[in-house]
């Protein structure tokens, strides 16, 4: 009678993990031509899904770690692909407009500057007979919107020829947005009050307006261009992990094997 029972047990084990592999063989099966047709986000949800729902489908695991691996190579080389065609895109619109640059620009009262990655940064610039010690800038607009940098973390004074020069610069990002509000009102007339131990105030002319708007597309654009390189990179780095970690599983495979 134990005897009997013992079967029975071992009968049912039997059948449950072979239904438990058929199912969870549905799933990977699945995950195979959503792979097929391109349909990355699906094939690693249904692969995902194996784990959690089926932990005991050793085979067909291990078969979706496989799967897996194509899948994440495959999805990281079409993002290269993107990304390239993206970045020849960008790279054709800066040459466009680089011969109009210098990567730096000067108006009356302010300089703008944008490096190769495309940082950009303000220096408010003063000169004049005596000091007015200045050391951030407030830029107004005709409806009385404006924005004010904080004090310059970069601000230097001298004189030449008996004529004081006072300098403060300004990054992105720590210019309290006046760089933005100046791009966004590059179509007014834009006051500008130096802040300092004495008044002193100036208009932009239309011209200062519109290079300070050039050299802010300029940045926009090679800031661009800086973020899908990295983002290349990244994707190439994937690659290499991935086929790496592929060839580790073949080389156990094969060692298993003998």
């Amino acid at each position: 009678m134990k005897t009997m029972i013992l079967l029975a047990c071992l009968c049912c084990t039997l059948f449950s993990c072979e239904n438990v592999e058929k199912k969870a063989g549905e799933k990977l099966q699945t995950a195979r031509e959503a792979f097929e047709r391109g349909d990355f986000s699906e094939a690693k949800m249904q692969i995902d899904s194996i784990k959690i729902l089926y932990p005991k489908a050793f085979e067909t695991r291990r078969e979706g770690i496989s799967l897996m691996q194509q899948v994440e190579l495959k999805e990281q080389e079409k993002t290269l692909v993107y990304l390239d065609s993206l970045l020849q895109k960008k790279q054709s619109e800066l040459d466009a407009i680089k011969g109009k640059f210098t990567l730096e620009k000067d108006a009356e009262y302010l300089r703008f500057q944008v490096n190769e990655t495309g940082q950009m940064s303000m220096t408010s610039i003063y000169c004049g007979p005596s000091n007015i010690h200045h050391i951030s800038v407030k830029v107004i607009a005709p409806d009385g919107s404006f924005a004010e940098t904080p004090a310059s973390k970069d601000s230097y004074e001298t004189t030449d020829l008996g004529e004081k020069i006072e300098k403060a610069d300004y990054k992105i990002g720590e210019d309290g947005n006046v760089i933005g509000f100046l791009y966004l009102n590059k179509d007014k007339n834009i006051k500008v009050n130096y802040q300092g131990e004495r008044p002193y105030s100036t208009t932009m002319t239309p011209a200062d307006r519109q290079a300070v708007a050039s050299v802010y597309e300029l940045a926009q654009l090679l800031s661009s261009i800086t973020e899908i390189k990295k983002e290349m990179e990244e994707a190439n780095l994937k690659i290499e992990f991935v086929k790496r970690k592929m060839q580790e599983r073949e080389e156990k495979e094969t060692e298993q094997g003998k």
